[in-house]
């Protein structure tokens, strides 16, 4: 079934809810407060269903100060359908919802101008003029423009034939889900519920859920999507999931459930900033980040205010070009979208041309500066945060990057001057030991930022040029003794059980051992192997071993 999300939006009292009650028979003031003052104070969920297509409305608050609530309702919405009173026309929350829908990116709307029955067919053209100056004021906005009355059966039919022909908008979907927790509940029997829309991904029953915000991870008991029992949910459906192990007490609207080991959570965020009102540099400014409210602080990086950092006081768990908005109490001040979700350390004109290139999409110009950044090597794995692009896009990218090294096994991509730092490592391991057996897997142990693949190349090159020799299957400096396998082998056995000997009663653990003699894991313990086989040396627990004959004389 193909779903559509539609948020309905607009001022006060311009029929909102009354257009979703005559299209499906549901009224979304549904608390008591509501019905008694005739608002809608939270968000409300229905949906209307015709063959294979299901449409999903998110009734979002018109009132001013529940401003917080709709911009919760138009993160993940397809279209947005905007109520404007024929009677009353554009109105302030007209424009605040405007606004909001125009920095969160939804850029197709279904204008409705309802009430229709009340006024002249003169009012309804002026109306009508007034709609496409305001749409005028915003880039790349398109509207269809509907008459309708709750009271003519006709208008109502064509406004549901339009929603039905309206075609699925394509989402950029990253493989794994993303899902903010708009409400939270309990129900009798089930325990924790929570709603949202999915972001990203498929969720499926099955499913382990990890809460970023909790670090926890959570099983789902029961999925629900647009009222119905579903094994699988689809990237852009409402979903509702009964979760167990938890208490509706420990979760709360904004938190996100996500895949493990997705997503980073960091204090800070660097964004492109479109301003309605005038910030101050240092100024503070609540954050909607999907369902997620919170107070950051706005940190302009440019004179020309387009690019700021925002610095939260608590874990973001953003991704590259996340919509968001920034209010006070009592207006929308801009919005944008998340450049950098992940914080690098750069120079400050360094991070200005790499803010522009992500503001452009130029993620190869993006790669480059990243790349000149991370010195040791920049990790692939985290593309999906950081560029909105799997992995294999990432290993694309990277490989057109000139001089640059992709490991694929690793996810790491190495800057030229990378190598530099390898040769130093080589370079001081044989000033301190000229007979040391080089092997890509000693120089991974040595330094943690080298992959083993990266290192194998850098020994290769070194060999090329003659500064290195090739004994077996080790790199060794032209100074090296050695000179066959048996001889490796042999220097090898005799110097590990020379070292436990003179150890005496205080041998270290074989790590700690490996890394003195500048021997790799693998063939260290192919040694202690045999030495144990031989009962020349004993094991007495996991990392320690001492020399039989010393043992002997200890008993």
């Amino acid at each position: 079934m193909q779903n559509l999300i539609i948020g309905t939006m607009g001022h006060i009292d311009h029929g909102k809810t009354s257009l979703i009650a005559v299209l499906n028979g549901f009224w979304g003031d549904s608390t008591q407060s509501e019905k008694e003052r005739g608002i809608t104070l939270d968000l409300s969920f229905s949906n209307l269903t015709q063959g294979d297509k299901n449409i999903a409305f998110i009734d979002v608050p018109g009132h001013e100060k529940l401003v917080k609530n709709m911009i919760t309702g138009a993160f993940g919405i397809d279209y947005a359908l905007l109520v404007i009173s024929a009677n009353e026309g554009i109105m302030p929350q007209t424009l605040e919802h405007l606004r909001i829908s125009y920095l969160l990116g939804i850029k197709d709307f279904i204008v409705v101008l309802s009430k229709c029955d009340l006024v002249e067919n003169s009012l309804l053209q002026k109306r009508k003029i007034e709609i496409a100056t305001l749409f005028s004021n915003f880039k790349d906005l398109k509207y269809l423009l509907l008459n309708a009355s709750i009271y003519d059966k006709a208008s109502i039919e064509a406004l549901k034939n339009t929603l039905f022909s309206l075609p699925k908008l394509k989402r950029l979907d990253l493989g794994f889900f993303r899902y903010y927790i708009d409400r939270v509940f309990t129900l009798k029997g089930s325990g924790c519920v929570v709603s949202g829309t999915l972001m990203d991904g498929d969720l499926s029953i099955k499913d382990k859920i990890w809460c970023a915000q909790l670090e926890q991870s959570l099983n789902i008991k029961n999925l629900q999507s647009h009222g119905k029992n579903t094994e699988i949910a689809h990237n852009g459906a409402r979903v509702a999931i009964n979760l167990s192990g938890i208490s509706h007490h420990q979760l709360k609207r904004g938190d996100l459930l996500t895949k493990k080991g997705y997503l980073r959570g960091f204090d800070k965020i660097e964004v492109d900033l479109e301003r309605f009102e005038n910030l101050e540099h240092n100024s503070e400014a609540i954050l909607y980040l999907g369902a997620l409210r919170t107070t950051c602080r706005v940190l302009f990086l440019d004179s020309n205010k387009k690019f700021a950092t925002l610095k939260a006081r608590i874990p973001l768990f953003s991704i590259f070009n996340e919509r968001f908005i920034l209010r006070d109490d009592n207006q929308t001040l801009g919005g944008g979208r998340v450049l950098s979700p992940i914080i690098d350390p750069m120079k400050k004109s360094q991070k200005l041309q790499y803010l522009e290139c992500l503001s452009q999409k130029d993620l190869k110009g993006a790669f480059e500066i990243l790349l000149q950044a991370h010195k040791k090597g920049l990790g692939l794995i985290s593309a999906m945060q950081r560029f909105r692009i799997p992995q294999n896009k990432a290993l694309e990218i990277a490989k057109e990057i000139p001089h640059c090294f992709v490991c694929e096994k690793a996810l790491i991509a190495y800057p030229k001057s990378a190598r530099t730092l390898i040769k130093e490592v080589i370079t001081q391991i044989l000033a301190k030991n000229p007979n040391a057996l080089l092997s890509a897997a000693l120089l991974s142990q040595k330094q943690s930022f080298i992959a083993e693949e990266f290192a194998l190349d850098v020994l290769n090159e070194l060999l090329a040029q003659n500064t290195l020799c090739k004994l077996e299957s080790f790199f060794v400096s032209p100074k090296n003794s050695l000179q066959d396998t048996k001889g490796v082998e042999d220097y090898l056995y005799t110097t590990i059980y020379n070292t436990l000997y003179h150890q005496g009663y205080e041998p270290i653990a074989p790590y700690n051992l490996y890394d003195s003699l500048d021997i790799d894991r693998k063939s260290g313990d192919t040694i202690f192997k045999r030495l144990t086989s031989e009962k020349k040396i004993l094991r007495l627990s996991h990392k320690l071993f001492i020399c039989a004959e010393h043992l002997t004389k200890l008993l």
